[in-house]
């Protein structure tokens, strides 16, 4: 009920947060220096066609009164057209989502299940194997991403030839295909998320592993898989959570 809660809570304080921070971000694209209309037109463009492409972008209007509109259209998906390309920017939208919402599905999941199961060990077993995941951890979190992605890409997709090296594909078109065209993305932008969870999952364990209801418990007689598997993994699940918030958000 905990975790519940704890996400519930974190769903209703996006809805204030989003407002602020798109009040804010067009606050601060508002008092960038420059004309858009001029710079859309061109420097040979005359003040009267500068003024009715104002007008038409709606820029002549009070800065509260833009707000509201561009808040109104894009609450109903209508977020206008390029200004550069004349296209509509939710069909440019539309075309990047399913790869973007995959790769941070595919991370996060990655992230969850490999960070939380090398932080359980860690926490658990101790000695070498748990010395050993607390350096990769350092490690993982050392590698730039960007330069893992192009070792990846170099090996795997250059000389073995074993994923595409560029491109993508649908999970519509071919399921193995999407797995394929997603995995080199996956392994660089989830390498450091699963040592961030693994240390913290490992922290958040090693604390709740020392409270007075494991002793309680221990002393009753329950055996230490049943309390670490009922009650010290669901303690410990917060923090983590919030840590995967961060992560997902991160992918984009």
């Amino acid at each position: 009920m905990a975790v519940i809660r704890l996400i519930a809570a974190r769903l209703v304080w996006a809805v204030p947060m989003s407002f602020i921070v798109s009040a804010v971000s067009f606050l601060l694209v508002s008092l960038i220096p420059g004309d858009p209309a001029r710079s859309v037109l061109g420097p040979l463009a005359t003040q009267q066609q500068v003024d009715t492409a104002r007008q038409q972008m709606g820029l002549d209007r009070p800065q509260g009164d833009q707000y509201l509109s561009w808040m109104g259209r894009a609450v109903r998906g209508d977020m206008g057209a390029s200004l550069l390309t004349g296209i509509d920017v939710a069909e440019t939208l539309n075309a990047r989502l399913q790869p973007t919402l995959s790769l941070i599905l595919l991370a996060t999941l990655t992230a969850t299940v490999l960070g939380v199961a090398l932080g359980l060990l860690s926490a658990v077993r101790g000695g070498v194997l748990g010395r050993l995941i607390d350096v990769l951890s350092v490690v993982g979190l050392a590698v730039p991403g960007f330069w893992l992605a192009l070792l990846l890409v170099s090996w795997f997709a250059v000389r073995w030839q074993l994923f595409p090296v560029t491109g993508y594909t649908s999970i519509t078109d071919s399921p193995v295909g999407w797995l394929r065209s997603l995995a080199l993305p996956v392994a660089a932008a989830s390498l450091a998320a699963v040592t961030a969870v693994a240390k913290q999952a490992r922290d958040s364990i090693l604390d709740a592993l020392d409270r007075d209801f494991v002793r309680v418990m221990q002393a009753n007689g329950l055996s230490r898989r049943s309390i670490i598997c009922r009650h010290v993994l669901r303690n410990a699940a917060i923090p983590v959570l919030s840590l995967l918030g961060v992560i997902s958000a991160s992918c984009i």
